[in-house]
């Protein structure tokens, strides 16, 4: 590997890194006033199209099953979401949102666009697309090393 790859890599990880943060902050200022937190949100926003089991949605968010686990109950304990049978697995409950739980999620809606809009105002339609898609070719280049190098998996 050359050095200006390493160093393309390092600037790609630390501009990650410091995204995740930046997106934590304002995710968490979101969620507060629906009496959610970002990681709330996040494990509720990834079962409201369709119930999903703890090991599908830590796999889809690129997190591990226990803290989804975690998660899950206490969305549960709250009345937020619900567990349902899977019959595709007996074991592996799916996790479905209640209406309290989507009700939830609905007020953070007037925030999250006006944030769409301040960053598509920021960025340009054109780019705000193009930054997505880079980012989702990011990830799927990485899914694909990493399935090809399992002993390099950062799951491992």
């Amino acid at each position: 590997m050359s050095r200006e790859q390493q160093d393309l890599l390092s600037r790609t990880a630390l501009g990650v890194f410091r995204l995740n943060g930046q997106f934590l902050a304002f995710s968490e200022e979101l969620a507060k006033p629906a009496g959610l937190t970002a990681a709330w949100w996040q494990v509720l926003g990834a079962v409201l199209r369709h119930p999903l089991p703890v090991a599908g949605i830590a796999r889809d968010m690129g997190i591990t099953r226990q803290s989804v686990q975690r998660i899950a109950d206490l969305l549960v304990e709250r009345g937020l979401a619900a567990y349902e049978a899977n019959p595709a697995h007996r074991r592996a409950k799916l996790l479905r949102p209640t209406d309290e739980g989507r009700a939830a999620v609905a007020k953070i809606d007037p925030g999250h666009a006006e944030l769409a809009a301040r960053l598509a105002d920021a960025l340009g339609p054109e780019q705000f697309a193009e930054t997505a898609k880079v980012l989702e070719q990011l990830s799927k280049a990485l899914d694909g090393i990493s399935d090809r190098h399992p002993e390099r998996s950062p799951q491992s």
